[in-house]
């Protein structure tokens, strides 16, 4: 029997090359509105190693960080293959990915990353945060795919806001040990009663070095797909600096109140296909953000393609920022619904942040139970981290003045929304046109409050053939 499994595995891993560069993504490039460059698709080598063949035990208890990535490490000095990780429940420190690497969960297999946050110190004793709980850097040709489910264990790092749950949930928290502050206000993640050891002085300083799910830095040619990403220390799938990226049918989730809990955040990344994916989050659904112009990287979003995707609880569902500064271009965002959500199409950004976009086109999006705006531009966004006071939006001075948020030349037609506070939301700065050239044509929204709230002295909307409807009439 245990001949017959084995060849089995081998017959599946030899298939999967074939899976993998045998998708017909160009399909989904027809028809665009402008011409995008498409992703590279990754090369991964046939040959393969099951993690229990590399020592792994899938039993919940026993810390399988060095199986996994022994065998990461050795198919890299092989020339790169697939990692399955078969059924069972794997605890794990980091991992580390390396070139031509495929990590693969088979449908049954949850990797669950341990609550001992000491074991996440990262080995530069000046960097800011933890590892990742996945990590890759300057790799090319890495993948996650498979039916399995990743989960980052956030509730041992995110700090909690009491307004945010019911007494119930309050209970459940400060029953796991932590501490509450700001008069009862917040619960930190602190002296945990699993008796795992803190690693900061402070909960605050505890709390701000927690990382993502899944970080991937200056890499090329990348591929998440059919893989659930659940309950991460802070974002999900978070690409940065990178290209060729391919996120096909995955799905990402947490609690609708985890603070920071983004979905998809592509950080300055170039050539990217989301398709077929369910995001369910605490904060921003799917998300491109554009830092500072770097020469030693990928700078800017471009050549994006958002499609037939879902989002329900989220921020956002499709947001732009809140940094934009090495601009946006060449974004098409089309064929999908939103259900849920506190937003529908975001802009967002502020003095320092911002920059330009261009080339920008949505279309064919579908929105029920908006909380708040349906589409909202918003140019005087700031951070405002668990526990911190409220801050205001500043005039632009010295460095700043050249980051300020310039939205234009975006293109959204063909919206149905069937319930959201206001409509379309848009406010700019004074003086300085951030919000102009938008075009939004040949949609419908019903609205329980406003239908327009736009600044005109500040911002410049044109509307062509939409319909604002109040849902008292309807």
């Amino acid at each position: 029997m245990k001949k017959t499994i084995t060849s089995m595995l081998t017959l599946l891993a030899l298939c999967m090359p074939a899976l993998l560069s045998a998708q017909d993504y160009q399909k989904y490039y027809n028809q665009t509105p402008v011409t995008l460059n498409q992703p590279q698709q990754v090369n991964i080598p046939s040959r393969s190693i099951t993690l229990t063949e590399a020592g792994g035990i899938g039993d919940g208890v026993t810390l399988c960080t060095k199986a996994i990535q022994d065998a990461i490490d050795k198919l890299a000095q092989q020339g790169g293959g697939h990692l399955i990780v078969p059924t069972g429940v794997w605890l794990t420190g980091p991992i580390e990915l390396k070139d031509h690497i495929d990590l693969h969960l088979e449908k049954n297999a949850i990797i669950y990353f341990s609550p001992d946050k000491s074991i996440y110190r990262d080995a530069d004793t000046k960097a800011r945060r933890v590892y990742p709980c996945i990590r890759a850097e300057k790799r090319t040709d890495i993948a996650i795919t498979g039916e399995g489910i990743i989960d980052g264990n956030g509730a041992q790092w995110r700090p909690v806001k009491r307004s945010k749950v019911s007494d119930t949930e309050w209970s459940q928290f400060k029953s796991m040990g932590g501490q509450e502050m700001k008069d009862g206000t917040l619960w930190y993640p602190w002296q945990m009663r699993n008796s795992y050891p803190d690693i900061a002085k402070s909960p605050v300083a505890q709390e701000q070095m927690r990382n993502d799910l899944v970080r991937f830095e200056k890499c090329k040619r990348v591929l998440f797909q059919g893989v659930t990403f659940q309950n991460s220390p802070r974002f999900h799938v978070h690409p940065c600096y990178s290209s060729d990226i391919i996120i096909d049918g995955i799905t990402v989730r947490c609690p609708w109140n985890a603070q920071n809990g983004d979905g998809i955040d592509l950080s300055d990344c170039q050539r990217v296909l989301v398709v077929n994916s369910t995001v369910n989050v605490g904060d921003d659904g799917i998300c491109l953000k554009s830092g500072r112009p770097k020469a030693s990287a990928v700078s800017g979003c471009e050549d994006i393609l958002v499609e037939n995707n879902t989002v329900y609880h989220a921020h956002g569902a499709f947001v732009l920022g809140s940094e934009t500064a090495a601009g946006v271009r060449r974004v098409v965002a089309r064929n999908c619904r939103f259900a849920g959500t506190d937003t529908g199409l975001r802009f967002k950004s502020g003095v320092g942040r911002g920059g330009e976009t261009s080339q920008l086109y949505i279309s064919n999006i579908v929105m029920t139970d908006i909380k708040d705006e349906a589409v909202v531009f918003q140019c005087d966004y700031v951070n405002r981290p668990a526990g911190a006071s409220d801050a205001k939006a500043l005039a632009p001075k010295g460095d700043e003045a050249q980051f300020v948020p310039h939205f234009q030349d975006i293109h959204i037609d063909k919206v149905i929304c069937r319930g959201a506070e206001t409509a379309i939301k848009a406010h700019g700065i004074e003086g300085m046109q951030c919000v102009r050239d938008i075009n939004i044509s040949n949609s419908t929204f019903v609205y329980s409050k406003k239908g327009e709230d736009i600044d005109t002295s500040s911002a410049s909307v044109k509307l062509t053939n939409v319909r604002l409807l109040s849902d008292k009439k309807q």
